[in-house]
């Protein structure tokens, strides 16, 4: 079976502006008869509040991605005080979502990563998380029970032991795969006008 395997955490900045371009990407795939598989790779999980040092440097590389980008952010009260830069609940949201709705797991994914990135919520609380969830699809108390369930638990940490026994350490990461080994389509950030034409090759040289 041939399918694209894209790798990314909702809350990584750089997986916001690959957004576009994961879009399109899977769009040229889906014209193909390609499947798609989300993977979430865990970017941070746990640990505590932001200092000053360390806010400073993620709004940095956020004011990065919106240049490379043009992907909207909302910088006012951003990373507010007593913020805990957790990504496993969204990460575990996209995975809860993946199994109740295969489909919408990517309109999940790209629902939590506009609400973060551009409307300033917060979104390592479960209430907000069900709140998206309903808005793409998934009723809410559907995704509440299996949100808050250990099998949900158990594969968000699967999916992230997944990427790391790939070695796979940065996100956004784009794997073509058709039988074994995968191909490696970008890892980190890349223009539509790059990948498109490398994702058309590996289509054309795996019917």
């Amino acid at each position: 079976m041939r399918r694209l395997v894209y790798v990314m955490d909702p809350m990584c900045s750089w997986c916001w502006g690959f957004a576009p371009v994961a879009r399109a990407l899977f769009a040229q795939a889906s014209q193909a008869g390609v499947a798609v598989q989300l993977v979430m790779g865990g970017l941070r999980s746990g640990g505590a509040g932001l200092d000053d040092t360390t806010r400073a440097y993620i709004l940095e590389h956020w004011h990065a991605v919106q240049a490379a980008t043009g992907q909207p952010f909302r910088f006012e009260g951003a990373l507010p005080e007593g913020f805990i830069y957790d990504t496993e609940p969204a990460c575990r949201a996209v995975i809860t979502v993946r199994a109740l709705a295969e489909d919408l797991a990517w309109p999940m994914a790209e629902r939590i990563q506009r609400a973060f990135y551009a409307e300033g919520q917060d979104t390592t609380r479960a209430s907000t998380l069900v709140a998206l969830a309903e808005e793409v699809g998934v009723p809410r108390i559907e995704f509440a029970d299996a949100f808050d369930a250990q099998v949900q638990v158990a594969a968000t940490a699967a999916d992230v032991a997944w990427a790391r026994d790939l070695g796979i350490a940065g996100f956004p990461t784009l794997l073509a795969q058709h039988g074994s080994p995968m191909a490696l389509l970008t890892n980190g950030y890349q223009p539509l006008e790059k990948l498109e034409p490398l994702l058309a090759a590996w289509l054309t040289h795996n019917i």
